[in-house]
């Protein structure tokens, strides 16, 4: 009898491209503008540390590879393929790989760059448009406007592609509940399979940040009002919603996003690249000139102890439609279930929670408040844990794990 084939574990890559045509006022990410000469040094950094990781992901199956930043698109579409046939000769990857591509509407609206992007291999692409209006565009420093991204939707769909998504941003400085549902209305009209809805976040550092004393932004209500709105409007027409901020058409979520929510393996390239890889969970260093050297600092580098990995689960599982599975928390994190159980009701009974397929999850109204809820499950879990030891430094071994 032969023995059953082991099948590889899967494993999403991230490259991160820190190039932009301007540094959007609201972005904390790391990301640099007026470093195009660096660009072609950077590209072969890349891909000596994507060979260098390779052999450590050799028993991996690549099934996700996400181009993230900055600005991919703005790299060149002969640099970005370079970076795919590296990670296509150096890696397993799927027959099926989602390999996405985040551009700017200003850089990519070549129909002739998209469709050698796509030939090559990649097959979903990430606009960032955040709103339809050119007015608030402008007032948080994007370059774009509606007019580039309705032709760069143009040439994504000329160039081949079934698959893209849209992200937008609400809560923006002076943006009514009326243009946000513009916004909204715009976007489903130009049918994208994918469409996220991020909340304005003023971070710290941030060019928003120093005017944030004169800006007029949306309340917290108004902004828990657009919200809501775009999870009806996107339900009537046609996307679920199978996480906070994101919404797609069916068979259309994100797989390399719902990596990270499912908490399954990824690595990073890059400056400012994370990684959860090989039970360590590391970053390198947010400093471009020192990447390209080749000297590969890590800015953090931890094992997860297994109460944090609990507690993990309950934070990001909460963040999706499929909510926390009672089975997973008790027989894969041998966490009992019940003190969160009880919680979950009382969140049930004020419309904040809703049983799911073998466990909960929060509903919309649950998820404006899901750092309040996820908060008070970890405060319980905290508490049975520390029961839990009290009873073995006593003796007692009856206590279930």
């Amino acid at each position: 009898m032969k023995a059953a084939i082991k099948p590889e574990p899967a494993l999403g890559l991230y490259l991160h491209i820190p190039f932009c045509a301007a540094k959007c006022d609201y972005c904390d990410f790391y990301s640099l503008s007026h470093s195009e000469d660096k660009m072609d040094a950077y590209t072969a950094a890349l891909q000596r540390h994507l060979s260098e990781v390779s052999p450590q992901a050799a028993h991996h199956r690549v099934d996700t590879v996400y181009f993230g930043g900055g600005t991919p698109s703005y790299l060149g579409y002969k640099r970005l393929i370079k970076l795919l046939r590296t990670v296509q000769r150096r890696y397993h990857l799927s027959n099926d790989a989602e390999i996405t591509l985040e551009a700017n509407p200003d850089s990519a609206c070549d129909v002739r760059a998209l469709l050698a992007l796509r030939r090559a291999g990649f097959n979903r692409v990430s606009l960032g448009v955040q709103s339809s209006d050119d007015r608030l565009l402008a007032s948080v420093g994007r370059i774009h406007n509606r007019a580039q991204v309705e032709q760069a939707v143009q040439a994504i769909r000329q160039a081949g592609f079934v698959n893209y998504s849209i992200d937008l941003i609400y809560g923006l400085p002076d943006q009514t509940a009326v243009q946000w549902e513009q916004t909204l209305s715009d976007t489903i009209a130009l049918a994208p399979e994918h469409i996220s809805c991020y909340g304005l976040k003023i971070e710290p550092g941030t060019p928003l940040y120093f005017r944030r004393a004169s800006l007029t932004l949306p309340d917290d209500d108004a902004q828990a009002e657009m919200y809501l709105c775009a999870v009806e409007r996107l339900a009537q027409s046609g996307y679920e919603q199978y996480e906070i901020s994101n919404f797609a058409k069916p068979g259309f979520a994100s797989r390399h996003n719902l990596k990270y929510w499912r908490m399954e393996e990824y690595a990073g390239f890059g400056p400012g690249a994370h990684s959860d890889f090989g039970g360590v969970r590391y970053a390198y260093a947010r400093d471009l000139d020192s990447y390209i050297a080749g000297n590969l600092r890590l800015s953090e580098s931890a094992e997860i102890p297994p109460m944090e990995r609990r507690q993990e689960y309950v934070m990001l599982s909460l963040r999706t439609a499929e909510g926390i599975n009672r089975r997973q928390m008790e027989y894969t994190y041998r966490q009992s279930f019940a003190p969160l159980e009880s919680l979950l009701q009382t969140y049930t009974a004020h419309g904040l929670a809703q049983p799911a397929d073998n466990g909960w999850r929060l509903t919309p109204r649950g998820f404006l408040v899901s750092n309040r809820i996820i908060g008070e499950l970890l405060e319980a879990m905290g508490r049975d844990e520390a029961e839990r030891l009290e009873k073995t430094a006593r003796g007692d071994f009856r206590v279930t794990q």
